[in-house]
């Protein structure tokens, strides 16, 4: 057994046989040679060393107990028969058997030795017991060489064929050597055919192996968009409560002197707007411990929709108890859009606020101008300024980059800049069949 063929250890391959019909299917005969087989290349490619010095003692057994014996005849070039000179038959055993050591790494060359050695061997009329050594030299040509160097393995063939009719004649030579030649070819095409075989599996477990590579990428990639949509979210949500509960806190301290009540209502206002931010938080987060949960086994978390467009007015009622004014003008009918047409307009209107609170300043107002149109949207979030200097970029963060992508998901374009003394951003969102790429549905998150 060569450890060619056992490339994979002692590893499952898919040409490694038919498993078991059943959990409780005693194995059958070509079951258990398979599992014979596997123990044999498992050992070969752990000790190829220890396994080649058996063979090569195997193969020498038969012809050292011969010759042990004495029982080597022979005859010398002439014809004559004689007994073999022993120095002579101890070196050509020597020189069929010793070249296997070296079989794997110089296939071709040891044959060469025993091709050579089986010359003389032939010539003097030697028996000994011990030339399965060329039929093993060969194999390992057919297995690890090229074909044309099995080629002029076979041209080796013929030319000791022909030293050796022009030694002793060629009375027999095709009752003598035609079978040789048969041999040989068996030999060769089993070598070839186990030879097929290892570069088949070995492309097996390429290719399986890519596939394992693909599939992490995949899921890297996946893992890295999924944090990039929750980085979007979490901006929208901490940016847009954290502005507005400042302005509650702002106009709270400045109504304290006037009114004693005006404090009340901001602190429960606060109170109100960080719980909902917290709220929503959870449900981001609880996307991030899901495979740990899930993972000890603890049930999976209920999914809860991200907002749309039926949780605008409660958006723009907490923007405007932070104390900016802002008036809403809806065209169309919003609730015919999908699901993550709805989340888009919503996340946009909400950073495009959020930043209005930021920057425009004491005395600025919003306006919000949304229109639905046979599955397209138009949404324009403009304020009047108040402070703010117009040249003055509305967010140094992502927000702004956020809104861009979430309108591009669905063939959208999205323009911020100043205009009127403020700022104006202006969000278009063609209808489902003119978009590229639509994505299936509003995402969803675990609560």
């Amino acid at each position: 057994m060569d450890d060619a063929m056992s490339a994979q250890g002692g590893g499952r391959s898919p040409l490694d046989g038919p498993r078991l019909s059943g959990p409780g299917a005693p194995p059958s005969g070509t079951q258990r040679l398979h599992a014979a087989t596997q123990r044999v290349r498992a050992f070969d490619a752990r000790r190829p060393l220890l396994w080649d010095v058996l063979l090569t003692a195997v193969v020498a057994l038969p012809g050292f107990g011969q010759l042990v014996d004495g029982d080597a005849r022979g005859r010398d070039p002439a014809g004559a028969a004689e007994p073999a000179s022993m120095p002579l038959a101890w070196a050509v055993l020597a020189g069929l058997v010793l070249p296997l050591l070296w079989r794997r790494r110089y296939p071709f060359a040891v044959y060469l030795v025993i091709s050579a050695t089986l010359v003389v061997h032939d010539v003097y009329g030697l028996k000994i017991s011990s030339l399965v050594a060329i039929g093993i030299a060969l194999y390992n040509v057919a297995l690890r060489q090229s074909l044309a160097r099995l080629g002029w393995a076979f041209a080796v063939i013929a030319g000791t064929a022909a030293i050796l009719v022009g030694v002793q004649g060629a009375d027999d030579f095709w009752r003598d050597y035609t079978p040789v030649v048969a041999v040989a070819g068996c030999i060769a095409m089993t070598g070839v055919t186990a030879r097929i075989r290892r570069e088949f599996v070995a492309s097996l477990v390429e290719r399986a192996e890519r596939l394992e590579v693909e599939r992490d990428q995949r899921a890297r990639l996946a893992a890295a968009a999924e944090r990039a949509r929750i980085a979007r979210e979490m901006h929208d949500i901490v940016a847009h409560n954290l502005s507005v509960i400042v302005g509650l806190a702002d106009g709270g301290a400045y109504a304290a002197a006037r009114s004693p009540e005006r404090p009340a209502q901001a602190l429960t206002a606060i109170s109100a707007t960080g719980r909902e931010a917290l709220g929503e938080l959870r449900r981001l987060l609880g996307v991030l411990r899901a495979p740990e949960q899930e993972a000890l086994g603890q049930e999976a978390l209920e999914l809860a929709p991200q907002p749309g467009l039926a949780e605008l007015e409660p958006l723009l009622d907490r923007v405007r108890a932070a104390g900016l004014p802002v008036v809403c003008t809806v065209r169309g009918e919003p609730a015919g859009l999908s699901e993550g047409r709805q989340l888009t307009v919503f996340r946009v209107v909400q950073e495009a606020l959020t930043n209005t609170l930021k920057h425009a300043g004491p005395g600025a107002r919003a306006e919000v101008d949304l229109t639905v149109d046979g599955g397209g949207v138009r949404v324009r979030v403009s304020d009047t300024g108040g402070g703010r200097t117009p040249a003055a970029p509305p967010d140094a963060g992502q927000g702004i980059h956020g809104m861009r992508e979430r309108v591009a998901m669905y063939g959208g374009t999205l323009t911020a800049r100043a205009a009127d003394g403020g700022w104006r951003v202006r969000a278009e969102i063609p209808a489902a069949a003119a978009a590229e790429g639509e994505p299936a549905g509003r995402p969803e998150v675990r609560a």
